[in-house]
């Protein structure tokens, strides 16, 4: 018996740089160079450049700043 094929939205989400750009309040170019440096992972589908909503958490986790200001 074979595994049923995978439902639309089953995957984790993936977010183009224009979106992550945005979600981050920085411009697409500041993120592909983070993504250059190995700041944040993505994945490359084709063409294109994908991050996953997990790696851009666990980015925001790294950089939050808990102290007081």
């Amino acid at each position: 018996m074979s595994a049923p094929p995978p439902t639309p939205g089953s995957g984790p989400r993936l977010f183009s740089v224009v979106v992550v750009a945005d979600r981050l309040g920085l411009s697409v170019k500041t993120v592909r160079r983070m993504i250059t440096r190995g700041d944040l992972p993505a994945h490359r589908i084709g063409k294109l450049l994908r991050v996953s909503e997990q790696d851009l958490e666990t980015l925001l986790a790294h950089t939050r700043n808990t102290r007081s200001m």
